[in-house]
């Protein structure tokens, strides 16, 4: 769709008024998905995104323009918007772009938008027959497959030329458990970077049943006691708190604009030091994965917190001109029409020393967090509220009935000295995190943690 000859032109044109930096981000991306509602196929649904977003800089000033008309003509008319905004000196430039190639470590084996449609159908019909027979008290039951094929080609003003295509595959069933007027949900969600060879490991029968499983838990649940107390958080999606809470704070998007609790941090200890943290955009065929980020950087594994001491921020080019810190390979964006930011990619709490059994063993009364839910986080202060999708009471070392409507209510920093046990069984959790360049893949994750204390909301 882009070529470097047309590239070349383009970015000549959008730094011809004193820009010293520019970039084109070219975007050909179709994405699928399939419905299931009580065991019919309500809808599929394609969609083709194409288009070029052409940027420039002037010191840590940036002007970014995009368009749909991939024409020579059209590329140059959005250049044109884009020099013509910064509009300091008229510059004559030429560049003769390099194509880079990167090593592809995301190898798929079945291509999952172009692949056999009833095939599609039947692997999530398998899960949702497996949701609905699970229990006679589940009501209703919904499932989706999502595809996505992205193409992108980069070009910058440092001659560079490249381009990447990246797979994602993943299937959500949500389940309602009904009992005398009571409803109570249930939900499984797991996603790969990888074609539809990730249901040789995800099998759909099983996605269904613990959709299922987690809604019964839900039906029987007493509600929750609040007060402070000791959490035990699991792992997988448990990582959400760190995500939201502490993440965030660590992307240059809020550390280069001082609105960042984490700055001025660097080589201080944040966390208790049971705690390592890192960022790490090179787990093959993992859903928060790519070979190059969005501005054409070759993706990173980032350590961001090492035994409690902040090490590292996620730093984008323009982080990078604001910080004076070098690019980590985290630049991401929904698609062409958004200026990249600084994201995380796959972030996640490390193993740690403790044993699973000796955490749970240790609190004499507290609540296990099995399955976090949503949550609301202001990045400047780091105070959070997370529900708690699936709980249950700890009595005397032992995990005892299932509890429902809980919430963490904490501080980012606060919660990662609290966090006073580290476990053993690192997982992961796919998710859609929202910034201000739009929504993008990632997983969060971490062992079984022990909160020494937090505000537990319920009733």
């Amino acid at each position: 769709m882009l070529n470097k000859i047309v590239a070349g032109e383009v970015l000549a044109r959008a730094m011809a008024s004193g820009a010293d930096f520019a970039e084109l981000f070219c975007e050909l991306t179709r994405t699928q998905a399939l419905s299931l509602v009580d065991g019919k196929l309500e809808k599929i649904t394609d969609n083709v995104i194409s288009g070029l977003g052409v940027r420039a800089f002037k010191g840590t000033e940036t002007v970014y323009a995009s368009t749909c008309d991939l024409s020579r003509e059209g590329l140059l008319t959005c250049a044109a918007r884009v020099a013509d905004v910064i509009s300091d000196s008229k510059v004559s430039v030429h560049l003769s772009l390099s194509e880079r190639i990167f090593p592809n470590i995301h190898a798929v084996a079945v291509e999952p938008v172009g692949a056999d449609m009833k095939r599609k159908v039947e692997l999530l019909k398998t899960g949702c027959v497996a949701a609905k027979n699970y229990d006679p008290h589940i009501s209703q039951v919904q499932g989706t497959l999502a595809l996505v094929d992205r193409t992108i080609w980069i070009a910058n003003s440092e001659e560079l030329f490249t381009s990447e295509r990246h797979i994602r595959t993943r299937m959500a069933i949500s389940s309602v458990a009904s009992d005398r007027g009571e409803n109570q949900s249930g939900s499984c969600s797991p996603g790969r970077g990888m074609g539809l060879e990730m249901f040789e490991d995800f099998r759909p029968e099983d996605i269904g049943a613990e959709a299922s499983r987690h809604a019964m838990v839900n039906l029987r649940a007493a509600y929750c006691p609040a007060g402070r107390m000791p959490v035990a958080i699991e792992n997988g999606f448990g990582g959400v708190i760190f995500h939201e809470a502490c993440g965030h704070s660590l992307e240059a998007t809020s550390v280069g604009t001082g609105t960042s609790q984490m700055c001025g941090k660097l080589g201080q200890k944040i966390a208790n030091e049971k705690v390592t943290a890192i960022d790490d955009g090179t787990i093959a065929g993992a859903w928060g994965s790519v070979n190059i980020d969005d501005e054409g950087n070759p993706t990173e594994r980032n350590v961001l917190i090492e035994n409690g001491i902040l090490k590292k921020y996620m730093v984008d080019r323009l982080g990078s001109r604001r910080m004076g810190m070098k690019m980590t390979g985290n630049s991401r964006r929904q698609d062409y029409h958004y200026e990249p930011t600084s994201r995380m990619t796959n972030t996640f709490i490390d193993n740690g020393p403790d044993k699973n059994e000796d955490i749970i063993r240790s609190i004499e009364y507290g609540l296990y967090a099995k399955k976090m839910g949503g949550g609301s986080v202001n990045p400047l202060t780091g105070d959070f509220n997370f529900a708690v999708s699936e709980g249950y009471i700890i009595r005397n070392g032992e995990i005892c009935e299932a509890v429902r409507g809980a919430s963490l209510i904490g501080n980012g920093s606060q919660i990662l000295m609290d966090i006073d046990m580290v476990g053993q069984n690192l997982a992961t959790g796919q998710g859609m995190c929202g910034s201000s360049s739009g929504s993008v893949p990632t997983d969060v994750g971490q062992p079984l943690i022990r909160v020494s204390e937090i505000t537990v909301g319920g009733r």
